[in-house]
């Protein structure tokens, strides 16, 4: 601050203009309290000014001093370089987003972002790696190294709406990047009317998106453009090719949508292959329209896809030492043979389900008849469930429809036909394909309304008929429910048994594992801590074993459950029940934990009921054969012997236990291409309830199954998923192969100089804010445990100088350039280097510098 006097001719002053300092011409004092200032600007243009005792405060005289006196405050230039060594050091780091972020970043994550997917602009990709490989971190790890490079400012990630909040929270608690969900409070309350445009980092819901036709307005404002769209479990992204003619789904059309939207477009997802080539290539028309879509013709429209997709097998994914990163996985098939009872059951369910099947096909209307053959497809899977389940179907069935029944008869409805498919949901081909896709929740509701209420009946006396004969059916399910006779779960008691009973008690003792390949597979030490996981479709069905598992058990706390009914939070304490309470053995659950849910803590897995769609089979064995799983994962089967559709799934799982002793495992990577002669799995099986009596129709099924089994055909698929990986994840670069097979590890210590150690980074802000006030002090990371003392030299810290900056200027500086999140533990090498206690400058690393400096 200057004072009036201090004005005299040739003077330079800030404070006059903006940006700029002015040359004093001449000063005329007007009384004691005001002046008028006539200056020359640096352009040479001469102007005037009245200035007064309160204008002081604004006004700075500037000492001219040498050109090169080089008297400046050392510790501010130390500062304001280090801040620039920060903003340009993805120039100097390769993977400057791995060195600053809370991640174990392993080859085929690295390589799969710096050699696969940042190279491309724009980026236009397929990432379809197995479940449990990491593609969340791959995803975090891209959109970070795409904001310090200043290629991304806007960024959407779009989701199933049970995986919006692990979303959230991974890309918070790793990267430091304060993502928002979209919700309808938020909609509401936006300032603007529009809150994609107030919000750069974004979590979508994908049925919110495909459903509501407001919020998609809302994403065609001409100024709503996003720099990245990310799909998760983007396979739901479906279209079919079904009947010469393409079926668009919802989901399909705003994955068009957001393809327009966008530079960047990241696909995601386990799946990408339902076995139709046709609709896989529908499926990447979403990143390359000129090139895959129109008419696919068998034969005549084959294009390959290696440069827009990237497909790594667990089998084939190795540590930076050269191991492999997962291990082996063992599936079993149990078999058991039903009562007397249950098969007689068995055979007047499926009779009532061949005959309304009839029915429904001579309606003359496709939507009804698909809508009464899948309520007709969920009864014949309850019935394989358990006792419980198909008689809970047949009591609720019986009483809807004679509910509906009585209704109709107090109108006397003439149109009877439609007055009864009124209040169910008509359903086509794409409708059910969409439902194989659908969140549990979702799923669990349709088919409880379908199920109960769709009927292929014209007139009350056939609608009369059937329900006569769901009586019948429900007092036999119900006297095989109270008879106590239950093939099935005493098939699971027994393995129970051997899987939580110590070895010693059960008068065995563990052998060693044989070595992988051999005949007999390696079987799991009892134990009586470890934890196992139970699948099953229905929610009467988990019920059920919930409490035949307590009393076996005999401690009520060891069951815990999760199914599509839940929400976030109950979801989230079964999780870490399972995961931390040593009292919690055994979790039951639905396939709404088929995905997203990670479940590693076990290793060993029973499907109590088995899917119709064998994608699902590889996406529950992806819950615990993840990233961190350390003992051979074990999955058993259980299924029903002379049983229609048990017959075909027993040939399908013995194929596929032969295909994984000749291929070595990896036959679980191409579940989801297999192909049955162009249909989906559930076509067969229900073929199979309709007319697998007749030995002709059994005999073309088991060839469909064996068909689909060729081992030319399997290795085919292999060498389409990986002819561009040949290294299996350990590509040349930052962490590639050396010519020993091995992997290149983290950078050495001669490379320590180019990465922002928190400790270099710690001390300039500490040197440079020494002559400005108080020290900076280091702030705990969330979720840290207790910090160590200010004089240990590894400890996780952030300046408050930059924590407080991040809060003043919002999320959408806080994930920008200035890397708010620079508090990596040091790594041991280079700690060596680190500033001594007693306050020396550190020493640096004797390391060569590169061509323009350090960084």
């Amino acid at each position: 601050m200057a004072k009036l006097e201090d004005l005299t001719p040739n003077a330079a002053v800030k404070g006059i203009l903006p940006n700029c300092q002015v040359s004093v011409v001449n000063v005329q004092w007007l009384g004691s309290e005001a002046v008028e200032l006539t200056y020359k600007d640096p352009g040479g243009r001469v102007d005037q000014r009245l200035l007064y005792r309160h204008d002081e405060p604004s006004i700075e005289i500037v000492q001219v001093g040498r050109p090169w006196s080089f008297d400046g405050d050392g510790a501010l230039f130390r500062l304001v370089s280090e801040a620039n060594r920060i903003r340009l050091a993805h120039l100097f780091d390769p993977v400057l987003a791995v060195h600053t972020s809370l991640v174990e970043p392993l080859p085929h994550q690295i390589t799969a972002v710096y050699e696969a997917m940042l190279p491309r602009q724009p980026l236009r990709f397929l990432l379809a790696d197995d479940p449990g490989a990491g593609k969340t971190i791959m995803a975090g790890l891209l959109i970070k190294e795409l904001i310090v490079r200043g290629d991304l400012h806007r960024c959407l990630v779009v989701c199933p709406g049970s995986l919006a909040e692990q979303w959230q929270d991974e890309l918070y608690r790793r990267f430091q990047l304060p993502f928002e969900i979209l919700t309808n409070d938020k909609l509401e309350a936006a300032r603007t009317g529009n809150w994609f445009m107030e919000n750069n980092l974004v979590i979508a819901r994908l049925d919110k998106l495909s459903r509501n036709e407001d919020v998609q307005d809302k994403l065609k404002a001409p100024d709503c453009r996003w720099d990245l769209v990310v799909c998760d479990e983007a396979h739901k992204l479906s279209a079919t090719f079904f009947g010469g003619e393409v079926k668009y789904t919802k989901r399909y059309r705003i994955g068009q949508l957001l393809s327009t939207l966008t530079r960047h477009f990241l696909l995601m997802t386990a799946t990408p292959h339902n076995g139709k080539e046709e609709d896989f290539q529908l499926f990447m028309a979403l990143l390359d329209g000129d090139r895959f879509e129109g008419k696919f013709r068998d034969g005549a429209h084959t294009a390959d896809v290696s440069d827009l997709m990237r497909r790594m097998v667990k089998e084939k994914l190795l540590k930076f030492d050269g191991r492999p990163l997962f291990p082996e996985r063992i599936a079993k098939t149990v078999p058991y043979k039903l009562t007397e009872t249950e098969a007689r059951l068995y055979r007047q369910v499926t009779e009532y389900v061949r005959d309304e099947y009839n029915r429904a096909e001579n309606l003359q209307n496709d939507k009804r008849a698909g809508t009464v053959g899948f309520a007709l497809m969920i009864l014949q899977r309850r019935l394989a469930s358990s006792p419980e389940a198909i008689f809970q179907s047949l009591r609720r069935r019986k009483e809807r429809l004679e509910s509906r029944l009585r209704e109709l008869q107090l109108l006397q409805r003439s149109a009877f036909a439609e007055a009864i498919a009124s209040d169910v949901p008509a359903m086509d081909a794409e409708d059910l394909e969409d439902f194989e896709d659908a969140p549990g929740e979702e799923l669990e509701q349709a088919e409880e309304q379908i199920l109960d209420q769709a009927t292929a009946a014209r007139t009350i006396d056939e609608l009369k008929r059937e329900i006569g004969t769901l009586k019948g059916l429900e007092n036999l399910a119900n006297e095989v429910r109270r008879s106590g006779e239950d093939k099935k779960w005493a098939e699971l008691a027994t393995l129970l048994e051997e899987v939580f009973t110590p070895a010693a008690i059960a008068n065995r003792a563990a052998e060693d594992a044989p070595a992988y390949g051999k005949d007999a597979p390696p079987k799991p030490v009892p134990s009586p801590t470890q934890k196992l996981v139970i699948f099953t479709e229905h929610r009467d069905t988990m019920n059920y074993l919930q409490g035949k598992i307590t009393t076996l058990l005999g401690q009520p706390d060891a069951v815990v459950t999760i199914h599509g009914g839940m929400g976030r939070e109950e979801r989230a304490k079964a999780q870490n029940a399972f995961r931390h309470d040593p009292q919690v053995k055994v979790l039951l659950a639905t396939d709404a934990a088929g995905e997203g849910i990670n479940l590693q803590r076990a290793h060993l897995m029973v499907n109590y009921d088995l899917p119709w769609n064998p994608n699902r089979l590889e996406q529950r064995f992806g819950r615990i054969h993840r990233i961190g799983q350390t003992e051979v994962c074990h999955l058993w089967n259980l299924i029903a012997d002379e049983t229609r559709e048990g017959d075909v799934y027993r040939t399908l799982l013995d194929k596929l236990e032969e295909a994984r002793k000749a291929l070595g495992g990896q036959v679980f990577d191409v579940l989801g291409k297999l192909q049955f002669q162009g249909k989906p799995l559930r076509d067969l099986l229900m073929e199979a309830v309709r007319y697998g009596e007749r030995p002709e129709v059994k005999a073309r099924l088991n060839q469909v199954i064996t068909g689909a089994f060729d081992r030319s055909q399997i290795q085919d698929l292999f060498g389409r998923a990986g002819a561009r990986h040949r290294h299996h994840g350990c590509q040349p670069g930052p962490a590639g192969p050396r010519r020993d097979g091995t992997c290149r590890g983290p950078p050495a210590p001669a490379a320590l100089h180019r990465i922002l150690l928190p400790g270099s980074v710690q001390a300039a802000g500490r040197g440079g804010q020494a002559a400005r006030g108080p020290p900076l002090r280091g702030h705990p990371r969330p979720g840290a445990g207790p910090q160590p003392g200010p004089s240990d030299r590894g400890r996780r810290s952030r300046p408050t100088a930059l924590r407080a900056r991040r809060l003043r200027e919002g999320p959408d500086r806080a994930a920008g350039p200035n890397l708010g999140g620079l508090c990596l533990p040091r790594p041991p090498a280079a700690r060596r280097h680190a500033r001594p206690d007693d306050g020396t400058p550190p020493r640096p690393a004797p390391a060569r510098h590169r061509p323009g400096g350090r960084a």
